[in-house]
């Protein structure tokens, strides 16, 4: 036969002549599993019967410009003669009924599973309705669904076509579908059953309630079920199918027992062998037998999670453990070499600062402070000896806010801090990393951290200069100056330079330069960002660009990444930073490369120039003792703005090597056959790094990964323990509110003006930030310098944990856009894509969908 294909004749590399569904259920043939026997009619008849008809051009033509449903409408010619004689022959080796389902060369793929976008026919009798099913199924490979998914996805209209499965039916007393790994957790070692009565499309369409039964996998025992109150069915009438009431007896009865689960249990493990990967298997069952109807990967499956923790008690109730300072900038549990190294360099870091201001070396005792971890977060702990210690020492460390000159904080940062980190860094930076021995790299990488948390110390002595001298000059303002309608007071510190202001002008100058070369701002549009960090790491240039060009392209891609590509987005050394992957930056280099943001110099040039017209007018109408108390405030506030943003985007100055070193640690343990990729060094401890001979641990990363996935999904609080004095003592100080928060309004610190309504984007890394489209509400636990070239992008940002002098704060005002901060519950409160209402005067996030504004 021409045209006609049987399933056993076929297999998972006949996808262009079977599509996806007939090549797989052909593979599970082959494997010797229950499929239901039939024959696949191949994408030839398809391309024949567009051809006989005339309406290629005019499908392409409709499907580029979306006209999904006047595709459908030119599928009306009957299938040709040719076709049609050898669809009767075949199917007279079938019984009475078939099952006619749609199998499109872009469908049940590894990575895009297209499933449910084309239509399937039970229960069809007679050759007449055997041939409208398949023109029916044909027509549905351009189904709005279908078409939308395929634009999505960058699937040329030219390139798809359908073949046909034709099987014969099961007339199922129940069915559903089966997943070999569980879908919601990730895990591995569990099947997912949902079984319901009678046929399965209504299970797979959602149509229908379904009992839901998890079984273990390997053994086959239940570790749970959860049966419904079925009352309804879909059932073969003869003439199709239809839904009926289910019997009274058998709405609350289980659809599946123990034994039968298990034994569907072992057909999904066979499957996902055969396959090599999990799968989504449909199943039915009649006469007590089980057939499968499809089977396709599971292109969607969460990496595995433990379950959350639900246990915050901690080892010493007597001490104090609290999430706040350098604890701000680690918002995800610790990865475990990360957590071991940085535990002790923050007490050693404290240490030296107070040893410095003080002139004592006895101010930080053994055990005072430290920065343990309770599932997974860290928490700095103070003992109540230690406590003591650093409030009676709080006094004398306050007057140095008050030193001038060289002995300032300012000075203190400039000209010590800063000037010894980046030697430390250019020190280590020096030494080839292939040279270093394994003991030698750790050792390294140790020193790297404590020169990275000394520094970071020495910018939470700067931030407090920062703080109180804006707070001072806002309440003197507000209070004493400020005429209803006036500005408010942030309009007199915005419109300076900052660290994180001249990264974004870098990449913005970069965007501008670009737009000048027509291919090459081609190129990298199409492109995907893999492909385009590919190309700048092959040092190859894209198709349509000059080598000249290019290199050109990406020397000045690297010179903004050596000044500006070690700012951290996480402390953690586990998160890249730019230097290491810089991915992150090419979404917002697209954006710029479109037409979208503003120019940030003339940004930044307007409002130097609506600060200094209010500080005119606000300055000639005030009396000379209050004018002399504004100018002199504002002086001060002036001096201190930029210089939080400008320290803190320092702080990884180390990362890009400290990281270099540990990697290479990494490589050489997947060549010892240790762990299976160089990050994992990440998730081991170090005595498992120098471990002689070498022990393989792939187990034991993966199973810490899962210990963190499942932490990450819970909101740490903010002070421990629970429910102690301490808690509610120091709840007011804390960078983000403490507990949950219920209901359609979450409440935080309204840290830039505005109101927008718009969709969310929760964001939860760097890895996440090609999602963020023009115009979302930036959600995030925290942002760090690292996060700002997403606010061009952004119509307003809501986090987790920030004030009003955080990074979010200062940068959303820069950009004039709306920031509610210090939610503590935005990330896991607000659902990805749902429409908000952020309103950053009242300190307030509105959930639409949930309050029926929406």
């Amino acid at each position: 036969m021409r045209y006609i294909t049987q399933l056993a004749d076929l297999g998972r590399g006949d996808l262009a002549v079977a599509g996806g569904k007939g090549a797989n259920l052909g593979e599970l043939t082959r494997a010797g599993l229950p499929v239901p026997p039939g024959f696949v009619l191949t994408t030839a008849a398809y391309r024949a019967y567009v051809a006989a008809s005339g309406i290629g051009d005019e499908i392409v033509a409709a499907a580029s410009d979306g006209r999904a449903d006047d595709v459908r409408a030119l599928f009306t010619a009957p299938v040709p003669d040719e076709i049609a004689a050898e669809l009767r022959a075949a199917r007279t080796e079938l019984g009475p009924a078939v099952a006619v389902r749609s199998s499109a060369t872009a469908e049940d793929l590894d990575d895009a599973s297209f499933a449910g976008q084309q239509d399937t026919f039970l229960d069809v009798r007679g050759d007449d309705a055997l041939l409208i099913a398949v023109r029916d199924c044909w027509a549905s490979l351009w189904t709005s669904r279908a078409v939308a998914y395929r634009v999505r996805r960058g699937i040329d209209p030219e390139e798809v076509a359908l073949a046909v499965v034709v099987q014969e039916m099961v007339d199922a007393d129940a069915a559903g579908v089966m997943f070999t790994a569980n879908p919601t957790t990730g895990a591995r070692d569990e099947i997912v059953l949902a079984a319901a009565w009678g046929l399965g499309e209504a299970v797979v369409s959602g149509a229908v309630t379904t009992d839901d039964l998890v079984v273990e996998k390997g053994t086959g025992r239940v570790r749970s079920r959860s049966t419904a109150d079925k009352a309804v069915r879909t059932v073969a009438t003869g003439r199709g199918t239809e839904d009926r009431p289910v019997p009274a007896e058998q709405r609350s009865r289980p659809v599946l027992d123990d034994a039968e689960a298990t034994a569907l249990a072992a057909l999904g493990t066979r499957i996902e062998e055969w396959f090599g990967a999990p799968q989504d298997v449909e199943w039915a069952r009649a006469d007590g037998a089980f057939a499968i109807v499809q089977s396709r990967p599971i292109t969607a499956l969460p990496e595995p999670a433990a379950p959350p923790p639900t246990d915050w008690s901690v080892p010493d109730r007597s001490s104090f453990y609290v999430r706040a300072s350098i604890v701000e900038q680690l918002p995800d549990p610790l990865t475990p070499l990360f957590a071991e190294l940085v535990d002790g360099s923050v007490t050693r870091s404290l240490q030296a600062v107070f040893g410095e201001l003080l002139g004592r070396s006895d101010v930080v005792g053994e055990g005072d402070v430290a920065l343990p971890t309770v599932n997974g977060y860290a928490y700095y702990r103070y003992s109540r000896r230690g406590m003591a210690r650093l409030t009676l020492a709080s006094l004398p460390a306050f007057r140095a806010l008050l030193r001038r000159g060289r002995q300032s904080l300012r000075a203190r940062w400039q000209e010590r801090a800063h000037p010894q980190y980046v030697e430390a860094v250019e020190r280590a930076s020096a030494r080839p990393v292939e040279g270093l021995t394994d003991a030698e790299l750790l050792d390294g990488a140790a020193e790297l951290l404590d020169a990275g948390t000394t520094y970071y110390t020495a910018v939470q002595t700067i931030i407090p200069l920062a703080v109180s001298s804006e707070s001072v000059f806002t309440r003197f303002y507000e209070r004493l100056v400020r005429r209803p309608g006036g500005p408010p007071a942030a309009t007199f510190l915005l419109g300076f330079d900052s660290a994180p202001i001249r990264a974004e002008r870098s990449l913005y100058d970069l965007a501008t330069w670009t737009r000048t070369r027509p291919a090459l701002v081609a190129a990298l549009s199409a492109a995907s960002t893999a492909s385009t960090v590919a190309a700048i790491e092959a040092d190859g240039p894209p198709a349509g660009v000059d080598a000249a060009t290019w290199q050109e392209w990406c020397d000045r891609f690297q010179q903004h990444l050596a000044v500006h590509g070690h700012t951290v987005y996480n402390l953690d050394i586990a998160v890249a930073v730019p230097a290491d992957d810089p991915a992150p930056l090419l979404g917002t280099l697209r954006f710029y490369l479109d037409g979208g943001g503003a120019d940030p110099t003339r940004r930044q040039r307007q409002a130097a120039q609506r600060r200094e017209e209010a500080t005119t007018a606000v300055a000639a109408r005030l009396d000379p003792v209050r004018r002399a108390a504004f100018r002199r405030l504002l002086r001060w506030a002036q001096s201190a703005a930029p210089l939080r943003e400008d320290a803190l985007a320092d702080v990884g100055l180390a990362w890009p090597q400290l990281r270099r070193m540990l990697r290479e640690l990494g490589a050489r343990l997947v060549a010892a056959g240790v762990v299976e990729r160089p990050d994992d060094v990440f998730w081991l401890h170090r005595a498992e790094i120098l471990a002689d001979p070498p022990v393989p641990r792939s187990d034991v990363v993966a199973q810490r990964r899962a210990v963190w996935r499942g932490q990450r999904q819970v909101t740490p609080p903010q002070v421990l323990p629970l429910g102690s004095w301490w808690e509610k003592a120091f709840a007011r100080w804390l960078p983000a509110s403490s507990g949950e928060q219920t209901g359609a309004v979450l409440r935080g610190i309204g840290a830039s003006v505005g109101q927008v309504t718009a969709t969310a984007r929760v964001l939860g890394g760097p890895a996440d930030f090609g999602r963020l489209r023009p115009g979302d509400v930036l959600v995030a636990s925290i942002t760090t310098p690292a996060w700002t070239s997403l606010f061009a992008m952004a119509s307003a940002v809501v986090t987790d944990v920030g004030g009003p002098l955080s990074h979010s704060s200062i940068v959303a005002r820069e950009y004039g856009i709306p920031a509610v901060l210090g939610t503590n519950v935005a990330t896991r409160r607000i659902p990805d894509g749902a429409r908000v209402r952020v309103d950053g005067d009242a300190g307030t996030v509105t959930l639409l969908d949930e309050d029926g504004s929406g």
